[in-house]
């Protein structure tokens, strides 16, 4: 699975900088400011939780552990429903789409925390 997360959160890094540089560059001229800021701040989001599923492939290669596992998961699955939507939200204005964010964001703790129980229960100095 080390393998896998690591995979995903460099392709997830990659596709943070061309949606973020579409945003400035592409769509700037397209979307009003506040449709702008919603765009910025999935991307924002993107960035931080690919850069924590990072994160939590470089642990799981001294630290393999289910609850790693499934952190990544629920980072993953955060960034797909909360930045997902919010670019969704951007680019179409539905305003329906926006009651998917809050779940991405339940997805982003839920992730959070399962790396806490994994760090409290698998980590050990050596």
């Amino acid at each position: 699975m080390t393998k896998t997360i690591l995979l995903t959160a460099t392709v997830l890094l990659a596709l943070a900088v061309a949606i973020g540089a579409f945003g400035a560059h592409g769509l700037k001229a397209h979307l009003s400011e506040a449709m702008l800021q919603t765009w910025k701040t999935g991307v924002e989001y993107h960035f931080y939780h690919a850069l924590g599923l990072l994160l939590i492939g470089v642990l799981s290669v001294s630290m393999p552990s289910n609850f790693l596992n499934w952190s990544a998961i629920f980072l993953f699955t955060g960034i797909v429903l909360f930045s997902g939507s919010l670019y969704v939200l951007a680019l179409t204005r539905i305003k329906w789409i926006g009651a998917i964010t809050p779940l991405g964001g339940i997805s982003f703790i839920a992730g959070w925390l399962l790396l806490s129980v994994a760090v409290l229960k698998d980590f050990t100095i050596k």
